[in-house]
């Protein structure tokens, strides 16, 4: 009975918590392995597929020049894919798979997400842009070294999250009908 209960506690404890998935898909060219990372926020089926550099001793700050986009990643163009409609403030993705671009600035960074799918990590097209949100950028208390995309469940939806060193670039949204 005392069994019976704990575990019942633990479901119920962890039933609400959305769970992260990830798996690693292939060791990259450079080094930098390649996971597809999985989530179920209200409804919704979201995978990010990137590549994961490590800083190696390296800054963020080679990011720079600010304003160029970058793919969020090593190697291949970072990819996105959703089951339901995701709202970036005024931005409406509709459910399809798209690529994920960052434009990292000092103090803001922007997401693009793009539609065009398939390309090399290094082929980026503006026009193709669905659109752009702006991210938040906030200084982690621990450098984190190796490049970690990550979603967070919140009460008023969701917040994609790209950390990297000391840097985290994090954009809210909702999932729509």
């Amino acid at each position: 009975m005392r069994m019976f209960v704990a575990a019942t506690l633990a479901a119920g404890l962890t039933a609400g918590l959305p769970a992260q998935k990830t798996t690693e898909i292939h060791p990259g060219r450079g080094g930098s392995p390649h996971v597809k990372s999985e989530w179920t926020i209200d409804g919704a089926v979201i995978s990010i597929q990137y590549g994961r550099p490590y800083l190696k001793g390296r800054d963020v700050k080679m990011l720079e020049p600010f304003g160029d986009a970058w793919r969020v990643g090593a190697d291949e163009a970072t990819m996105l894919v959703t089951s339901r409609k995701l709202n970036f403030d005024t931005l409406a993705v509709p459910p399809g798979t798209y690529t994920l671009y960052a434009v990292p600035g000092e103090k803001k960074w922007e997401l693009a997400i793009n539609k065009q799918t398939g390309q090399s990590g290094t082929e980026y097209h503006q026009d193709r842009d669905l659109g752009r949100v702006a991210m938040t950028v906030s200084k982690l208390p621990a450098p984190v070294e190796q490049l970690t995309i990550s979603i967070d469940d919140t009460n008023a939806g969701a917040t994609l999250h790209i950390d990297w060193g000391t840097v985290r670039a994090s954009a809210a949204f909702t999932v729509g009908p």
